[in-house]
């Protein structure tokens, strides 16, 4: 295609992923009680060949050409960094400190089960030929390790502010486990990144590069951070100055991650995370978020979308297979982080809703998954049988946590009403934990 046909296509697909977004995302929202960006998760494999290809593979192939799928890919990746500066510049590091030692017992242990879980399938898994050429026992042990074991951490922190758990003990622990949770993925996934047709050089520079950015960010970045927060202050605003420095940080942030081999993702979040609290991070996100999760972050679901194939999954082999992650990863998950609640001093209500809460693997099952689908260390029929997990522990992670607890504790005054708020695909600003 020529760049006028591929901008001919761009322009019709962002209409038609636009407005599928939005109305799946509501139906979500009014008939499902759940976030916007669920909805979405399901848009994107309504728009693929799981659906829409099926019902109408001319039409699809017609919307969606081959081509253009490199011009959806790059407006994905900027979307869902984007998104992560966003849910970054939201986190508040207090909800460590105040939950350290039952967030690092809850994370620990949803991380140890599924990795025992995924030493148990991974063989199995190869058998079936269900991940790319040359991939080793050991990788593939990895990679399926780091998928089960991954926290939805932006839909973690959009449903503790919903159910109005934002400062509570159980809110502030769940966010902190997740977080330490999605680190501890992203270093397996680096090393498996690394690992994979590379050479040990590889492994050392993702690893080494990835910790060196994140003790200078952590260290040095707030001090060297900390006069774009005074310049917004003295202005009184983020002026279009500041918002461009700002976005080339993120670029630059986000640029350095996928030199090393991790992922934009990465950089972008921890940008958002060590960015200066006040007006400069509530005006980029006034200024950013519409954009980020109206536009760009339904690309990358589409994108997901068309790689997913759930008619691949055709057969009753396929089919066990499918149910087994499924129930592995939910009971490895949910199972681990309850139990490690419950031997840290918590009442078996509240580890149980730790436990509904940390089992959901939204979008950052997606980024995982995808980028394994990209640099072949799955085939497409894994990477589906990853996508229905990702959207089904999502689906559930709200109605269950309601189940468990959150339904009686409103009943006993220990939670106020939902926060039903018309934002609610938006990543939230969460106040700092009380003490």
């Amino acid at each position: 295609m020529t760049s006028a046909q591929l901008s001919v296509a761009f322009f019709l697909q962002m209409f038609v992923i636009i407005a599928t977004c939005r109305a799946v995302g509501w139906a979500a929202k009014k008939y499902l009680g759940q976030p916007q960006v669920v909805g979405e998760m399901i848009a994107g494999v309504i728009l693929g060949p799981s659906l829409f290809g099926l019902v109408a593979p001319e039409l699809q192939h017609m919307l969606f050409p081959k081509d253009s799928k490199t011009v959806l890919y790059v407006g994905a990746q900027l979307g869902v960094g984007l998104y992560m500066f966003l849910v970054g510049l939201g986190f508040q590091t207090a909800h460590f400190k105040s939950n350290a030692k039952s967030a690092a017992a809850v994370s620990l242990s949803g991380m140890a089960a599924p990795f025992l879980v995924a030493i148990a399938i991974a063989p199995w898994l190869l058998s079936q030929h269900l991940f790319g050429e040359g991939i080793n026992t050991f990788q593939a042990t990895l990679f399926i390790g780091a998928a089960i074991s991954i926290t939805a951490f932006p839909m973690l922190a959009r449903i503790i502010y919903e159910r109005g758990l934002t400062n509570t003990p159980l809110g502030t622990l769940s966010l902190s486990a997740g977080a330490i949770d999605d680190a501890g993925a992203w270093t397996v996934l680096a090393i498996v990144l690394a690992s994979f047709g590379g050479g040990p050089m590889i492994a050392v520079k993702a690893i080494v590069g990835g910790l060196a950015f994140v003790i200078l960010m952590l260290t040095l970045g707030p001090k060297l951070l900390a006069p774009l927060g005074r310049w917004a202050e003295r202005e009184g605003k983020v002026s279009p100055s500041l918002l461009a420095v700002v976005l080339m940080l993120f670029m630059l942030s986000a640029f350095a991650m996928d030199a090393i081999g991790i992922h934009a993702v990465f950089g972008g979040f921890i940008l958002g995370a060590v960015m200066p609290r006040g007006l400069l991070a509530k005006q980029i996100k006034r200024q950013l978020e519409p954009f980020a999760v109206i536009v760009l972050l339904p690309m990358f679901f589409t994108f997901s979308g068309l790689n997913t194939q759930l008619n691949m999954v055709n057969n009753v082999g396929l089919l066990l297979t499918a149910a087994v992650i499924l129930a592995a990863s939910v009971l490895a998950k949910g199972g681990a982080c309850w139990a490690a609640a419950r031997l840290t001093g918590q009442d078996n209500p509240t580890a149980l809703g730790i436990g509904a809460l940390m089992n959901s693997r939204g979008l950052m099952e997606l980024i995982i998954i995808n980028i394994g689908l990209q640099k072949g260390i799955i085939g497409p029929a894994l990477f589906s049988m990853l996508v229905l997990m990702a959207i089904v522990t999502t689906l559930m992670a709200s109605p269950l946590f309601e189940l468990v607890y959150g339904k009686k504790a409103r009943e006993r005054g220990e939670l106020g009403a939902l926060n039903e708020d018309d934002d609610q695909d938006a990543p939230p600003v969460l106040a700092p934990a009380r003490p």
